[in-house]
């Protein structure tokens, strides 16, 4: 179970994010400017919250009131931005062990053969992330972050930067990943089609609060208008 209850004054935005979801995947839904990666950057520690609670299973990981801030190392959190940001003067299977190594694991050949597997990645090995297409790259963005052996994995608008063609490319990795790893994903999008592909849980923002929450059915057929 994922708890959130978070404030933070940053710019414009004055957000207020209260909601509890056991769910495999929680999507999270709005506008630009809505507060959904200020949302996830503070689930995974990379902001502090300026109040506010947040727990994920039985462990608190940040309680303003009863000063608990565990840092961004500590959580145990897979972090998948939109642009990849894999390290250019690293191979493929540099990027995937540095996850690892930060979080002072163990190498697991067998994790990190079945890792490799599951997104089809052992032909980009040796690559450099200069030499891979869009959909390439967050396939070993992904694997990176599975490395950590994580307990939640956030996934920040993971396909924007993705043409239609590279989109439908990483899309089945993407469910795999929902049904066959096990991880509980927090997906974050604007594009409501991608969101009732992959989320059985959706919260949806606007200007810095849950508006609405249930299942991919309130996603209407004006939101995937309005935010293509």
């Amino acid at each position: 179970m994922l708890s959130v209850d978070l404030r933070k004054h940053i710019g414009d935005l004055d957000l207020h994010v209260t909601f509890d979801s056991g769910g495999p995947v929680t999507g999270l839904f709005g506008p630009s400017g809505a507060g959904k990666t200020t949302l996830v950057s503070m689930i995974a520690g990379l902001i502090r919250p300026d109040r506010g609670r947040l727990s994920l299973g039985e462990e608190t990981l940040f309680d303003f009131d009863r000063r608990i801030d565990v840092p961004a190392h500590r959580r145990r959190i897979g972090y998948v931005f939109q642009e990849g940001r894999l390290f250019p003067h690293m191979t493929v299977a540099g990027n995937l062990d540095y996850g690892r190594w930060m979080a002072g694991l163990a190498h697991d050949p067998q994790e990190f053969a079945r890792i490799i597997a599951m997104l089809d990645i052992e032909p980009l090995l040796q690559r450099r992330p200069g030499k891979l297409s869009g959909g390439e790259r967050q396939r070993v963005a992904i694997g990176r972050a599975l490395m950590l052996k994580p307990r939640l994995l956030l996934l920040d608008e993971p396909l924007a930067s993705l043409d239609p063609a590279r989109k439908s490319e990483i899309m089945p990795y993407l469910l795999r990943l929902r049904d066959e790893v096990g991880i509980p994903m927090v997906y974050v999008s604007h594009y409501a089609r991608e969101l009732k592909r992959i989320a059985n849980v959706v919260v949806r923002l606007e200007a810095g609060r849950v508006v609405a929450m249930g299942g991919p059915d309130i996603l209407s057929r004006a939101d995937e208008i309005a935010f293509t």
